[in-house]
């Protein structure tokens, strides 16, 4: 790439059976690049493949989990076909990983950065960390298939309040909604993550992944279906609206 600004890289580190993957673009609020969606994609599916690895945690490095697409990607020649043609296989990787997936999420996660922990199977936030889901206010629509993944979470009033509205949504009020599982004292939302990983990592992974797959039996085509709405609607939201709306692509 010719771009100046910091590549996106993601960092993986093994601690025995569990595989800690850090998006690593401090500088850019971990915010995706098209090469960030591809990078993850492939971590994840090693990690899938690796006999070793039992649970695999996702997080972020310096102030924030991830602020979403890099917007700056939207506006160069081609960007948004990009971003278009790789977002897709990470969606498939997230909705068919197919052993525990937890998240440490260590501060700001908006747009992507907080629909990607919908795909989690436990999300733990750092009690500084806020989640926004900003689509209505870019006038465009939520993606990654939030909209029937956030609703089983938190259920509808809360879902439709978040979406609707695009508040922030405090720690507190992501595990009293059960949007996270619970909430660390700062800094210490990775540790208390391993914690959670390695009880987990203890057991057998095929017991894991029989589990998983039984709780999550029929999310991946469902995941897929809605995806394929959604992208409909922001098609249809980036026509209607021309340069008032965002772009017809995820982030």
């Amino acid at each position: 790439m010719s771009e100046t600004k910091p590549p996106f890289a993601v960092l993986a580190e093994d601690h025995d059976k569990v595989r800690v993957l850090t998006l690593d673009r401090p500088a850019k609020l971990n915010a995706f690049t098209a090469n960030g969606y591809r990078v993850l994609a492939d971590h994840l599916d090693r990690a899938a493949a690796d006999d070793g690895v039992a649970v695999c945690i996702l997080t972020g490095s310096g102030r924030a989990f991830s602020s979403g697409v890099d917007m700056s990607e939207m506006g160069r020649p081609g960007g948004s076909t990009e971003l278009g043609a790789q977002f897709d296989p990470l969606l498939h990787s997230l909705a068919r990983f197919p052993k525990p997936l937890l998240a440490a999420v260590n501060g700001l996660a908006v747009g992507f950065g907080a629909t990607i922990l919908l795909h989690c199977d436990v999300v733990i936030v750092d009690e500084r960390a806020e989640i926004r889901m900003p689509f209505v206010a870019l006038g465009t629509a939520a993606e990654a298939a939030a909209t029937w993944l956030l609703p089983r979470l938190v259920g509808p009033q809360y879902a439709a309040w978040m979406i609707l509205s695009g508040s922030p949504v405090s720690a507190a009020d992501a595990v009293s909604t059960g949007f996270a599982r619970a909430s660390s004292a700062p800094g210490e939302v990775l540790h208390d993550t391993l914690v959670v990983a390695q009880a987990m990592a203890s057991h057998s992974v095929a017991a894991l992944m029989a589990n998983k797959r039984l709780l999550r039996d029929g999310w991946a085509d469902r995941i897929d279906d809605t995806w394929q709405r959604e992208k409909a609607a922001m098609a249809s939201l980036a026509q209607e609206l021309g340069p008032m709306g965002w772009s017809a692509e995820p982030g």
